[in-house]
């Protein structure tokens, strides 16, 4: 983590509090019932991992279109497809009938980070990227799971 930018490290460990708010809330009686009374239904529990969670899926497919837009190469093009899939999957899976709205978000965000992983190797990204994305993703998919088994 000591190759991070500070201000990416702070702000991206910041992007996780509400996946830790809705597992917290979904588990705590009292932080549920105060988040109702203060909040709404839609800041409680699982609706927090699942609305945010898709926010963020969808606002990672544009990171990715940056990073892909960056390049003039025969990159360019593999990259931007790649990085409409998770907006994409997002949109057509997240309520559909075939598949449980927290499989949908684990399996978009391990596909972004599969993505992250090859515009890595294509060298897209900063040199810290992946092990950003790595610690980011792992918190996401341990949270997203949490609230799936709850």
């Amino acid at each position: 983590m000591r190759d991070i930018p500070n201000s990416a490290l702070i702000l991206g460990l910041a992007g996780l509090v509400p996946f830790f708010w809705g597992v917290a809330t979904s588990y705590d009686p009292v932080l549920h019932n105060l988040s109702l009374t203060w909040l709404s239904e839609r800041y409680t529990g699982s609706s927090v991992n699942l609305i945010y969670g898709t926010i963020i899926l969808a606002f990672m497919s544009g990171v990715l279109w940056g990073f892909s837009a960056n390049v003039s190469d025969k990159r360019r093009p593999i990259g931007l497809i790649l990085s409409v899939l998770p907006a994409l999957w997002a949109f057509f899976t997240f309520n559909g009938p075939f598949i449980n709205p927290f499989i949908s978000l684990i399996v978009g965000f391990l596909g972004v980070f599969a993505i992250d992983v090859r515009f890595y190797y294509w060298q897209l990204t900063p040199e810290w990227w992946l092990t950003l994305r790595s610690i980011l993703t792992f918190f996401v998919v341990v949270c997203l799971s949490i609230n799936f088994w709850w």
